[in-house]
């Protein structure tokens, strides 16, 4: 079950963190969260999986920044957010989808017990010129059922700012647990 916005708006400071928080920004079902100035930008143009890849940091002016198609760029919310018992999903919004520009790539659905700020996937099939503080997606609460582990300790939990892929980490831990079940077969 989806929350109402008047839901999301009683769940504050109980099982929703939303900082800040401006009431003109809730929906009859959504909140609408901000794009932050920062954006980041991977410097190589093949990108491997399993090495952290080297990115450049941009600023959007007040003035605005063009997004040229084709390529990704990683921005984040201005607002931090957080949830223990709800299941926090983001979707851009439709204002912005209909000129042509992406929010989130693939990476809509969040986790119970995430606590930081969105990183955004953005991408544009045209060139678009965005502004710091645009209410650029919405975060949207579903109901879980039944017992369930908390995200915490995961490699994106509590970030700071914008968040390249991490999933390189993921190789190494393989190789960790390989090598563990390897020792204790011996």
């Amino acid at each position: 079950m989806i929350l109402s916005g008047l839901e999301i708006k009683r769940e504050l400071g109980r099982g929703i963190t939303i900082s800040p928080f401006d009431e003109r920004q809730l929906n009859p079902n959504s909140y609408n969260l901000r794009l932050h100035e920062e954006l980041l930008v991977y410097e190589s143009e093949v990108l491997d999986m399993k090495r952290p890849e080297p990115t450049a940091r941009l600023v959007i002016p007040e003035t605005g920044l063009v997004l040229a198609p084709g390529r990704l760029y990683l921005g984040r919310t201005i607002e931090y957010t957080a949830t223990e018992r709800f299941v926090p999903m983001l979707e851009g919004r439709s204002s912005v989808g209909r000129l042509g520009l992406f929010v989130h790539v693939t990476a809509g659905f969040g986790d119970v017990g995430f606590h930081g700020y969105w990183t955004l996937e953005m991408f544009c099939v045209q060139p678009v010129k965005i502004y710091p503080g645009v209410p650029i997606c919405q975060i949207y609460y579903h109901t879980i059922q039944g017992e369930f582990k908390p995200y915490a300790g995961g490699k994106y939990q509590d970030n700071t700012g914008v968040q390249p892929s991490l999933l390189y980490r993921d190789f190494s831990r393989d190789a960790e647990d390989d090598g563990r079940k390897e020792g204790k077969e011996r």
